[in-house]
């Protein structure tokens, strides 16, 4: 019989290549999806033909038990959130209950399902496992460079405070449970998929506008924040290799390599042919409130007990964005509603 995962934030750049992973390992995957007539499941169907569907809501306990219920899966993988960082600062109480006390609910759901008490056996033989997507927001403000599993945090966004919450809740219901349940703290990880609001992205899409004519610049803010950029279909591997070891614990995902947002649209104008200088306008009104500066990944742990490794690079990263969206407006398709979704 086929093991069964349940995805939060399954129409997500994540959520769709784990998805993705996860069926070509012989799953049966369910998506949570809210909402009657949600679009984004639509666009997602045509991506994911083989994935079944439950409804459900990280703002609502109720549904969330329901889904699980119906499921009965062997894996959640909880990646759905508020992760646009600026939006974050917009809507502070939205995403500290999405992504934040979202990860208590489907806690409690999983806890309630499987008859978890308090002093469970860690790892017990039958037990949902679960997966917390963290994120390298919650260094912020660094004490160290890289970071890795001991490193303190120092969120300076809403986002990297909820995320942080969520992290911590993660580590006490394992601990105090017994729950098989792990924390993933994924750098920056980027793709074709990821929303249009995000910098990647908007580097990207910016790039193919010029180059087609459709625009004569690229407004950014701050272009010297340094980030450790990798490719979301390899970060998705090592989130299912963390369900599959004996002991649950925490791990750092990441390259190891930071570059410079200055980089990254360098080499988004080279993979176009064209010279960034003469296109990019730095724009003050984009910086952040509080601007991270520094996150760097120390992947070693993941590396040495997981065996993950990054296979796609930086420039190939980039390089795949630009044509993937010179592709998607040649077309005459709207990056703003499918995000590049085929």
């Amino acid at each position: 019989m086929a093991r069964r995962a349940l995805i939060t934030g399954i129409t997500g750049q994540d959520g769709s290549y784990l998805a993705e992973h996860l069926l070509e390992q012989g799953y049966e995957v369910w998506g949570l999806a809210r909402g009657q007539a949600n679009p984004r499941v639509s666009r997602m169907r045509k991506l994911l033909a083989d994935v079944r569907v439950v409804r459900g809501d990280l703002l609502d306990q109720g549904s969330l038990i329901s889904a699980v219920e119906r499921v009965q899966p062997d894996e959640v993988y909880n990646l759905g959130a508020i992760s646009f960082v600026p939006m974050s600062w917009e809507q502070a109480e939205l995403t500290a209950e999405v992504t934040g006390m979202g990860v208590l609910r489907m806690l409690e759901a999983i806890r309630v399902c499987s008859g978890v008490s308090r002093g469970g056996g860690s790892g017990a033989s039958g037990q949902i496992r679960f997966y917390q997507a963290s994120s390298s927001e919650m260094f912020g403000q660094v004490s160290e460079t890289p970071q890795n599993e001991r490193t303190a945090f120092h969120p300076r966004s809403p986002y990297g405070v909820a995320k942080a919450y969520g992290h911590f809740l993660t580590q006490n219901y394992r601990e105090s449970y017994g729950m098989f349940a792990v924390s993933g703290i994924l750098f920056n990880h980027e793709s074709p998929r990821r929303g249009a609001e995000f910098v990647t992205r908007k580097v990207s899409l910016g790039v193919a506008r010029i180059k087609l004519g459709l625009a004569a610049e690229l407004r950014l803010g701050n272009l010297e924040a340094r980030r450790d950029w990798g490719f979301a279909g390899d970060y998705v591997k090592a989130m299912h290799l963390m369900l599959q070891t004996g002991t649950p614990e925490d791990y750092v995902i990441g390259t190891g390599r930071m570059k410079s947002v200055r980089e990254l649209v360098e080499a988004a104008f080279t993979a176009a042919g064209l010279d960034w200088e003469q296109y990019v306008v730095t724009d003050q009104t984009l910086h952040r409130p509080a601007e991270v500066d520094l996150l760097c990944a120390d992947p070693k742990k993941a590396r040495v007990q997981l065996g993950w490794e990054p296979r796609v690079s930086f420039d190939e990263l980039v390089a795949m964005m630009v044509e993937s969206d010179l592709r998607l407006l040649t077309d005459g398709g709207d990056p703003d509603q499918d995000s590049s979704w085929p």
